[in-house]
């Protein structure tokens, strides 16, 4: 299912949701403060999860692309 999506759709959703807002970047916000363990508020997990959710299929298509070439 992954590996029909293009790698443009893709990488638009990594460079547009993945990063918005751009200065600094939302989803390495979440990232500082998951790690700092202050990501505690249900709104901050969403954004989280929203943010994070165009690199995670990134890193899922990559996956299954270098796991079917043989």
């Amino acid at each position: 299912m992954v590996n029909r999506l293009p790698w443009s759709v893709v990488i638009l959703a990594c460079l547009t949701l993945g990063l918005a807002p751009f200065t600094p970047p939302h989803v390495w916000e979440k990232l500082q403060m998951l790690a700092a363990g202050t990501l505690t508020e249900p709104v901050d997990i969403l954004d989280l999860l929203m943010h994070g959710a165009p690199w995670a299929l990134l890193c899922a298509k990559v996956f299954f692309s270098l796991k079917a070439k043989p």
